[in-house]
Parts: C-alpha cells; structure tokens; sequence
C-alpha cells in the first residue's frame, strides 16, 4: 500500500509552489508587519488561482477537490507565510454546504468569510466582511464590526469581532461545526507542516555553508542532532497531516483523532523548528533582517489557534483511550 502522495498531488504542489513563491514570501510577510502593508497574496488572488476554492463543489464555482488536495497546497502557503489562511476558506465551505448562494460568493470572492470560535482574536478577520459562529447551538452569518489586533504575526490578519444582526442557518449545527472546526485544524497543520519544513531546509544550508575552527558547524554533533531532532518531528507531522485529509475525504470516524493528532503535533513542531533555526543561526538568527523570527511568530500565533496544543493532546489522549477501552 502506498502511503505517500501520488503523481497528481505533487503536481498540485508544484504548481501551488510556484504561484505562491512569486507572490507570497517572508519579505512580504515582514512588511506586512513592519510598515502594515497588505498580506500576499491576498483574498483575490487566491480565489482568483482557484487553490482556495478547491474544497468548494464545482456546481457553485468552486473546484470540486478534496481536502487532501486543498492540504497540498496549504503546505506550499505555510512555506512562504502566505496569506489570508486557508482554513477559513475550508472551514467555511463545510458550513455552508447547504447555501448554494453563499458557497457561491464565497467561491467568487463576494462573500469574504472569517468564523468566530470562542476565544478571539478571529484569524483573518481583517478584510472579512460576512462571519459564521455558533450561538446556543445554531449556526449564524452575519456582518460584523473588527477591531484589529496589534500583530505578533501579521499574515493572520487576527482581530476582534462584533458582530451585527445575524442571520440563523444551521440549527442544531454542532455535529457540522465540529467537522468543520476539524477539517480547519487539518489545514492550519499543514501549513504549520510547509513552514516546519522550510525552517529545516533554512536551518541544513546554514549549518553547511557557516564554518567555524575549520569546519562547518554541521559537522559537530550538538548542531547536527538538533537538526535531526526538527526532521523527525517534520516527518511525523507530515505523516499525521496526510492522514487527517485523507479522513476528512474517506474516513469520518477517524477524522477526530487525526485531526486533533496533527493540530497538536503541528503547534509543538513548529515551534521546536523556529527555536532551532534560531539557536542553529546564532546571533543573527535573532535579527530583524533575517527571516528566522518570521515563522517563530508565525508558530506562537497559530499555537493558540483553533485550540491551544495542550486542548488538543487531551483530545488525543481521551479519544485514543476510548477507543482502546472498546
């Protein structure tokens, strides 16, 4: 059995790759953050090359994909810090499966879609115009008010919300919310997955070209096992990644476990990966030139979104305990 992506998901990533490494990058990302300039490549573009569309059904404009597919390209994001996330846009495409109307805007761009969980700020709240959340068990839309955060990493876009008068959808949506919240955390871990990865590769090339005492600082054992620790993690988070989309697409049932599994892993994965490259790089790896401190925010943000890890490792340890007492 083969579990690794097949010939059609490394084209999607390819392209992904190339499309968002000509317009997203940490370059971009530290002016978003530094003179406020907009996140790349922004809500347009991404409707506009279809990649965020992907989980949206085709009879409504979308492209008909998996969320598989749409967790391909997520990778591609997070290697490059893009933005706005591609978790609102697959989170959303789930709630408003039955609103051909809505799904429609959101396809188009018309609808620009954040969701409110509990805890705020909302990611990508900034630039969204229409809201869903969940109110005493139903699912609601409306317009809202955003007062935005002052940035750790401004590619999330985080702020927070008050919403107007809202429209009931859904009720009784919690069953439809938690999907939607899972296929959500499964995407946020895969572009904490492309920027673990990245951090990586950053962290091998230096530790190859920097010499000291003759040498490169690859060759001596405290640097190189730090590196190998970040590869294993990498590579067990990919492992876990892959499998959440492909529950979310063929297995429900096991969707709750992965999903949470790879939230959790992702959190403490690239966080482990941005303090390395950071202590790997020495001294100028705490500069503000260089791009190291990017995805350190960038792994501090998405720690607490859709749940912190530590609420995500519980829901790994009660699931896996209740099946095993089955």
């Amino acid at each position: 059995m083969n579990f690794d992506l097949d010939q059609e998901h490394l084209d999607l990533a390819g392209g992904a790759r190339d499309f968002l490494s000509g317009s997203a990058s940490p370059a971009a990302a530290r002016a978003a953050l530094d003179e406020g300039a907009g996140v790349r490549p922004g809500r347009a573009e991404l409707i506009k090359s279809g990649y965020a569309t992907i989980t949206i059904p085709e009879s409504h404009g979308g492209g008909g994909g998996t969320v598989l597919q749409l967790a391909v390209v997520a990778e591609q994001a997070g290697r490059v810090l893009a933005g706005p996330s591609l978790v609102n846009f697959a989170r959303a495409a789930v709630l408003l499966e039955g609103f051909p109307d809505r799904l429609a805007g959101l396809a188009d761009g018309s609808l620009a879609v954040a969701v409110i969980d509990d805890a705020s700020p909302v990611l990508d709240a900034i630039g969204s115009d229409t809201f869903l959340t969940l109110r005493d068990g139903t699912l609601v839309c409306g317009p809202g008010e955003v007062m935005a955060r002052r940035p750790i990493d401004a590619t999330r876009g985080l702020g927070d919300v008050t919403l107007g008068e809202t429209t009931d959808l859904v009720r009784d949506a919690r069953p439809l919310w938690r999907k939607a919240e899972r296929v959500g955390r499964t995407i946020l871990a895969a572009e904490g997955l492309g920027a673990a990865a990245r951090l990586l590769e950053m962290g091998v090339e230096y530790a190859k070209e920097r010499h000291t005492f003759g040498r490169p600082i690859g060759s001596y054992q405290a640097v190189k096992h730090m590196l190998v620790d970040v590869y294993v993690a990498v590579e067990q988070l990919r492992s876990l990644v892959w499998w959440a989309a492909w529950a979310a697409d063929r297995a429900p049932g096991e969707l709750p476990l992965a999903s949470a599994a790879a939230k959790a892993a992702a959190a403490t994965t690239l966080e482990l990966a941005a303090e390395t490259v950071i202590q790997v790089h020495g001294g100028i790896g705490y500069t503000w030139e260089h791009d190291a401190h990017l995805y350190w925010r960038r792994a501090k943000t998405d720690r607490f979104l859709l749940g912190d890890d530590v609420a995500a490792f519980d829901e790994v340890a009660r699931l896996a305990m209740g099946e095993a007492a089955r």
